[in-house]
Formats: C-alpha cells, sequence, structure tokens
C-alpha cells in the first residue's frame, strides 16, 4: 500500500525556533514517530536557511518570529529548488492567513497537543510522498506565488473564537483599540481582543483604508459616516451603521482631514 510506503520510507524533518524549550517539544514529539529523522535544529532565521542549504529536510517545522530573519523571510531565502514542505509553528494567530497565504502545509499555534501535532505530522508525510512522486514543480511554484501575495495587506484576520480560528474580513472593521499589547478589533457588531500591538496590526493593515486617528485608535475610513469638528483640532467620527463615536486626537489632524478629503471650506466653517 501507498501508505504503508510513506510510513516506513525515513522522514528527515528540521526545527527552527528560537526558543530552546519550543524546539525540545518538537524533538520529543518527533522522537514518539516511527521512521524521523532530526536532521537540523535553528534558532535563528539565518540559521534556518544555512541549514536548510547544508541538510536538504524534507519537512521544516518553522517558527515565524526569530531573530536574524523571521519565518517567511527563510522561505524568501531558499531558492525553489531546495524548499522543504513547511509547517509553521508559532505562538501568534495572527500570522495564520499569512502563513496560509504563503502556501503552508499547516499551522500549529502554541500551544498545541500531541493529537494536533501527529496530524499536522501525517500531512507533511503525505506531501512528501507527493513530491518524490515528482510533482514538486506545481507545488514550488505554488509556495513561491504564495510569498508574493504573504506580502499584500491582509485581507482577513484571524481570531481565535471558543478554540477554533476565525477568519474576520477586514473590510468588515470599523475600528481598532489599543489595550496595552492587546488590540480590541471591533467588527459587526461583535469584538474580538488579539495578543497584538496596535502599531504592528497598522502595519499588516492597507494603508489606503485604515488610518490611526488617535495614540490609542484605527479607524476603517470607508466605514466613517459623519464627523463633528470639536475644539483645539479634535473631531468626532461616527462610524458604521451602529453610529459608533470616535474622537481623533489633536496631533493626527493634519491626517484625518488629508484622508477624509476636506478641503479648506470644510474646515474653515468649523
Amino acid at each position: 500500500m501507498s501508505g504503508e510506503l510513506v510510513e516506513t520510507s525515513l522522514l528527515r524533518v528540521a526545527l527552527a525556533d528560537d526558543e530552546p524549550l519550543a524546539r525540545a517539544r518538537l524533538r520529543a514529539l518527533l522522537s514518539a514517530e516511527p521512521n524521523v529523522e532530526v536532521v537540523m535544529e535553528a534558532a535563528s532565521g539565518a540559521e534556518a536557511v544555512r541549514g536548510v542549504l547544508d541538510s536538504a529536510p524534507d519537512v521544516l517545522l518553522l517558527d515565524i518570529e526569530m531573530p536574524a530573519g523571521d519565518g517567511f523571510e527563510v522561505l524568501r531565502a531558499l531558492p525553489p529548488e531546495v524548499l522543504p514542505v513547511v509547517v509553521f509553528v508559532t505562538a501568534w494567530q495572527q500570522h495564520a492567513v499569512k502563513a496560509f497565504e504563503a502556501q503552508a502545509l499547516d499551522f500549529l499555534l502554541k500551544p498545541y497537543d500531541k493529537e494536533r501535532f501527529r496530524a499536522a505530522l501525517a500531512r507533511a508525510r503525505q506531501q512528501v510522498r507527493l513530491l518524490r512522486r515528482g510533482e514538486s514543480g506545481a507545488r514550488r511554484e505554488a509556495l513561491l506565488s504564495g510569498l508574493a501575495l504573504a506580502e499584500a495587506p491582509l485581507r482577513r484576520l484571524p481570531v481565535k473564537v471558543d478554540g477554533r480560528i476565525r477568519f474576520v474580513d477586514c473590510a468588515s472593521i470599523t475600528h481598532v483599540e489599543s489595550e496595552a499589547n492587546y488590540v480590541r478589533v471591533h467588527a459587526e457588531g461583535e469584538q474580538h481582543v488579539l495578543r497584538e500591538t496596535l502599531t504592528h496590526l497598522e502595519e499588516r493593515l492597507d494603508p489606503r483604508r485604515f488610518l490611526r486617528v488617535h495614540r490609542s485608535v484605527l479607524i476603517n475610513l470607508d466605514k466613517v459616516r459623519e464627523l463633528e469638528p470639536l475644539s483645539q483640532g479634535e473631531y468626532l467620527l461616527v462610524l458604521g451603521t451602529r453610529g459608533v463615536a470616535v474622537r481623533t486626537g489633536r496631533s493626527h489632524r493634519a491626517r484625518v482631514e488629508a484622508a477624509l478629503g476636506l478641503g479648506a471650506s470644510a474646515t474653515d466653517s468649523r
């Protein structure tokens, strides 16, 4: 049976994660699997690139946020002919969309359990079997195409709901509020709290659509229904069908007026 051929074939796996404990857990899980050899470990993006080039693994278990090059930079740095099957392993759920757009085979969100890990490894084995049959060209072209797409602004934002990841259409977001190292995303009457900084999220959203109007608030320009001038260069923005009111900061006045197309006549009438 073809499945037995995969199980009895040696699977060469590489680990790239800057956390020693995370690599130790992966090693422990892999040691319980048959016919698996860990051929390389890396603690940074640069080490991962060198290690994949030297060891040519079948599968790369790849963290995203690492020093000296994140996981996406690792994939872009590798020549297409040596790209292994990639499973991203990260604690940051906000990278899920970008990872799948980059054609990653799977996405393990820390903390994951043994069953989830085994399912991801089984998928990786199956993909390696397909590659060994000669379908590697199409796979690698898809990976490279996906990496280009991953550079584009987010279209959907992954949020964790009841143990699952739900994808929120960014067009439905009215605004995002900063809460220390977290953000609260408001979309279609729902609120989602993410472990993310407002600055980092702002960098990943479409700058033509989203604008920082206060040091702690980011808005979707398409959701602005009304604007009320206040004193000292501030505005009160009314957003979405629910009429949520957001106050802008004085230091953001010029950006707000430019983004909303407020000419001199509009601003002089205050």
